[in-house]
């Protein structure tokens, strides 16, 4: 169990944010962040992982205090079984991937580097260096590096973000399978609702330093008073105006799709925003997803 209840006020030009970051995360679950760019989800993992100090307030892991204020305790990052993984990968470039490997390896580990290159597929690569790696190549590294410290929570920043869908749907079958195979309680930061639906056990929504709403994935994106046999969530791509209709075409994985909107349907639609895709007896009917 986590258990946080975390302050840090950051400034900037425009004014600056206060972040207020206050809940509990059951052991063993997938919990992601969401929410809008610069809303302290970078910051909250941070704070977890120890490399950005709070101002005040508590983390609890398991009942061991990681961080209070009123008590001075700030466990350093090295003590706080931490897996931590990047959006770049972060990666030596100067050691072969083996090497990246045994270098974030404890001289105590019950882990083996080489089985746990043979679990993330990375016999071939065991001898080349990150820049000959392609960025799932990398971020397969970067996860398998994270892994070798032996974490009890693995933090994710939007590790899949910068890859095409094909290799996004293949890294998110080794997330899900390191977080059960390993145990682990993982936090993960994204703005992709596919891969969050897939993914997560709870969703904290957060903005402006807040947790607005917090859920299962269905709770949060799906309004549930919408009927429908067949349900997809896409991201409006194109809005063509026929007559007294709308042509919509929506971007849902990888796959365009288009649908015919009465205007009552289309109040309050505009490019870029997620959408979900309902089918009643195979006539589609599209709904905005705040």
């Amino acid at each position: 169990m986590i258990c946080l209840d975390l302050h840090k006020t950051f400034k900037n030009s425009d004014g600056g944010l206060t972040l207020h970051m206050q809940t509990e995360v059951l052991k063993g679950s997938f919990v992601t962040l969401y929410g809008p760019s610069g809303a302290g989800k970078t910051s909250t993992l941070r704070m977890l992982a120890g490399l950005l100090e709070p101002d005040k307030g508590m983390l609890m892991v398991d009942d061991v205090p990681w961080f209070d204020s009123s008590r001075k305790i700030n466990l350093r990052v090295q003590k706080r079984q931490i897996g931590y993984v990047f959006q770049d990968y972060a990666l030596f470039p100067n050691m072969t991937v083996r090497e990246n490997l045994e270098y974030g390896c404890p001289e105590d580990s019950e882990i083996s580097i080489d089985e746990l290159i043979e679990f993330m597929e990375l016999d071939p690569l065991a001898d080349r260096k990150p820049h000959t790696l392609s960025g799932g190549q990398q971020q397969r590294v970067a996860l398998a590096r994270a892994l070798a410290q032996q974490p009890k929570i693995l933090l994710l920043d939007e590790p899949l973000a910068a890859l095409d869908y094909k290799f996004r749907l293949k890294l998110q079958d080794y997330l899900f399978r390191i977080h059960r195979d390993f145990n682990l309680t993982t936090l993960m930061v994204s703005h992709d609702i596919s891969e969050i639906s897939r993914l997560s056990d709870q969703v904290l929504v957060i903005e402006q330093g807040r947790i607005v709403r917090q859920g299962t994935p269905d709770e949060i994106f799906v309004n549930r008073q919408i009927s429908g046999k067949f349900k997809f969530i896409g991201e409006v791509q194109r809005i063509e105006k026929h007559d007294i209709i709308y042509i919509v075409s929506v971007l849902v994985q990888n796959q365009l799709i288009k649908v015919v909107a009465q205007p009552s349907e289309m109040q309050g639609i505009d490019l870029g925003d997620k959408v979900m895709i309902a089918s009643k007896a195979f006539n589609p009917i599209i709904y905005k997803i705040d």
